[in-house]
């Protein structure tokens, strides 16, 4: 049976998204300030002994198959002459700062997703004649002229494609995906590229026999919902290359939290409580540095087992109660009941926003 095509609603055909991708970033800042680096297999991250993991490398390294947030100690087995460096975040953080600088230039829908990439909706931007894929050329050409780095671009009408299209000429490359192509450029893609749709669930669409966008179409709207519940439909609009999210300049920060991996397992409950207090120290300097003390909505702690298998324990609260954390740290460590490698605490944030507003008008403002 022929696949059914899809005609886009006309209301989101003439946005304009840019997806803009540093490549390989912290790598690429340390061998733009070291040349010696140029051409070496190198990956920055956390140190072998320390249990540290790798938080990027560059493409002479992941020719071994060095990856991110593989372990430093496999990543060195693989590559035996991989140079790794710590990371140098106020480093990074300058270099990005002046990447956001050059974006807001162009448009002041800029969302950015980390320190090296973000979404930008240019639909209304006049220059380079108001055409999306100059304007990504010419940001490549000035970040890599200002900041020393190479950076590349996917152009499409919504966020879902434009971020797939800035993986596709990588490095330094740029690929615009027309509204018109939207269609077969979607319908082609392995289910596993969907947003949110991870290697079990990518896994599991595998085994019910969608290997690729064009199979999921032939769903039905409730046969995914029965499968996935409420995430079938968004894995309905997806396939079909439907995605009406916005570009956000500005997003609420959901948590914030502090973990620790330990260079020698915590071995029991008792010694997970002992490592407790200087989480909950870190974590509340955190807080302060966030000034998210009056939006705290729920507290939690993360738990991974030696085995590496994870889990979360979460529960309402205001306010950093060691006791309460220490409740909820010997839920979670009943559940598998193994030495733990990783421990983290934190907290969840509530509609920050409007806590701020109420706040105005309390009797001490």
């Amino acid at each position: 049976m022929p696949m059914p095509t899809v005609t886009p609603d006309p209301s989101l055909l003439d946005r304009k998204i840019i997806h803009c991708d540093c490549d390989c970033f912290y790598a690429a800042v340390e061998m733009r300030d070291d040349p010696s680096l140029q051409g070496k297999p190198l990956a920055v991250g956390g140190r072998a002994d320390r249990r540290g993991v790798v938080a990027t490398c560059n493409y002479e390294a992941r020719r071994y198959g060095v990856h991110s947030a593989m372990s430093t100690a496999q990543a060195q087995k693989r590559c035996p002459q991989l140079i790794v460096l710590p990371p140098a975040m106020e480093k990074y953080r300058i270099a990005s700062r002046q990447i956001l600088s050059i974006y807001r230039d162009y448009t002041e829908l800029v969302e950015p997703l980390s320190l090296d990439e973000a979404y930008l909706d240019v639909s209304a931007t006049p220059q380079c004649n108001g055409s999306a894929t100059l304007i990504a050329q010419e940001i490549r050409r000035r970040i890599a002229d200002t900041v020393g780095i190479t950076a590349s671009a996917g152009i499409a009408p919504n966020k879902f494609v434009a971020k797939i299209a800035s993986d596709w000429n990588k490095p330094d490359g740029q690929m615009v995906v027309r509204p018109h192509e939207v269609d077969a450029f979607v319908a082609a893609l392995p289910v596993g590229k969907l947003h949110g749709v991870g290697r079990v669930t990518a896994a599991r669409l595998n085994k019910l026999g969608a290997q690729t966008c064009a199979d999921l179409r032939g769903w039905s709207l409730l046969h995914l919902q029965q499968h996935f519940g409420k995430f079938g439909e968004r894995l309905h609009g997806l396939c079909r290359g439907i995605d009406l999210r916005e570009v956000c300049p500005s997003r609420e920060r959901k948590s914030v939290s502090v973990e620790e991996t330990y260079v020698t397992d915590l071995p029991d409950l008792q010694a997970c409580r002992q490592a407790l207090p200087e989480l909950l120290v870190r974590l509340a300097e955190r807080i302060a540095r966030a000034k998210a003390q009056d939006s705290i909505g729920k507290l939690f702690i993360k738990i991974r087992f030696d085995d590496f298998q994870r889990t979360t324990v979460e529960c309402s609260g205001s306010v950093l109660d060691q006791e309460t954390f220490s409740q909820l740290l010997e839920t979670g460590y009943g559940r598998r009941r193994r030495p733990v490698r990783l421990l983290g605490a934190g907290v969840g944030v509530a509609e920050a926003r409007e806590q701020q507003q109420s706040g105005l008008f309390d009797p001490q403002n």
